[in-house]
């Protein structure tokens, strides 16, 4: 299909970039000989001014935009900051942001708690006090609109379909996809998109996060920081992630394929508009298998 069929993504997957796949020789169950793609992952450092924060493993397609995601997501990067640069240095695989304000970070980057991001997320202890004062905007979700846009996402071409091993993350705007960004971690795939909105300055109120992912802990703080109200999967949920979204009144949809989905917060914002006999289930042919182990 030509990416014509999506003019409202401003920025899609690009499954055709030679950086981001090799092809690779192996046997398959029959012991035949095969070719296939497999996904490229490098190591990334992000510098916050002088100070070295952390050192990521990612496809780096988007490198600046990871850097000042990830940079937010975990509170060093204020939403007020003026950022002077971000210069990333492909040779030596380093991004450095620089702000105006003076940043040190030392004893924030000793307490720092391991979550389920797929070993290698993490998330600072003080990340959680985002949920105290937080207040996201009460906007509708048609179910029409959520039909029609997890059938968009699963038709967009991606790094998924060409070699699997990855996650992804779309920030849309009612039925419409607006941001798709891929990454080996799903947490990376939602930096990219919250430096995004950063750099782009996007308001956040209303907007829907669609994410391949499991719907943890992690992905409910990072969504709520965003100031986004409706959080989608294809995956399942934790326990932890539904009791966050609960008390920050975050709508949380989970196992969301073909006809089926499953809410367990912020049921109020959903309006059931769409007869269900003319939604088709999801074909075989973009069906994301990860999707159903994590269940």
């Amino acid at each position: 299909m030509k990416q014509d069929n999506w003019p409202h993504l401003i920025v899609r997957p690009n499954p055709d970039d030679p950086r981001l796949t090799e092809r690779v020789r192996g046997v398959d169950q029959t012991g035949a000989a095969i070719e296939t793609s497999v996904t490229v992952e490098r190591p990334l450092t992000i510098f916050l001014n002088s100070q070295e924060i952390v050192t990521a493993m990612t496809i780096n397609d988007y490198p600046e935009v990871l850097a000042t995601g990830y940079l937010l997501n975990q509170g060093m990067l204020l939403p007020t900051d003026k950022v002077t640069g971000v210069d990333y240095d492909d040779e030596l695989s380093i991004v450095v942001v620089r702000t105006e304000r003076k940043t040190n970070y030392e004893k924030k980057l000793k307490k720092k708690v391991q979550t389920s991001g797929c070993a290698q997320g993490t998330v600072f202890g003080d990340l959680m006090e985002a949920l105290e004062d937080v207040s996201l905007p009460d906007v509708e979700l048609k179910t029409s609109w959520l039909y029609r846009l997890t059938s968009a996402i699963n038709t967009i071409p991606s790094l998924y379909l060409e070699a699997g091993a990855i996650h992804g993350c779309v920030l849309a705007h009612e039925d419409k996809p607006l941001v798709y960004m891929e990454d080996v971690g799903r947490h990376n795939a939602v930096d990219k998109i919250a430096g995004w909105m950063f750099r782009e300055k996007v308001a956040p109120g209303d907007k829907i996060f669609y994410t391949t992912g499991r719907l943890t802990s992690e992905m409910v703080l990072k969504t709520v920081r965003m100031g986004i109200p409706i959080l989608i999967s294809r995956s399942g949920f934790t326990a932890w992630g539904v009791e966050l979204a609960r008390k920050a009144n975050l709508t949380l949809i989970g196992r969301a394929r073909g006809k089926r989905f499953i809410v367990l917060a912020g049921e109020s914002r959903i309006t059931f508009d769409q007869d269900l006999e003319y939604v088709e289930e999801e074909s075989a042919k973009h069906r994301r298998k990860a999707g159903a182990q994590e269940e």
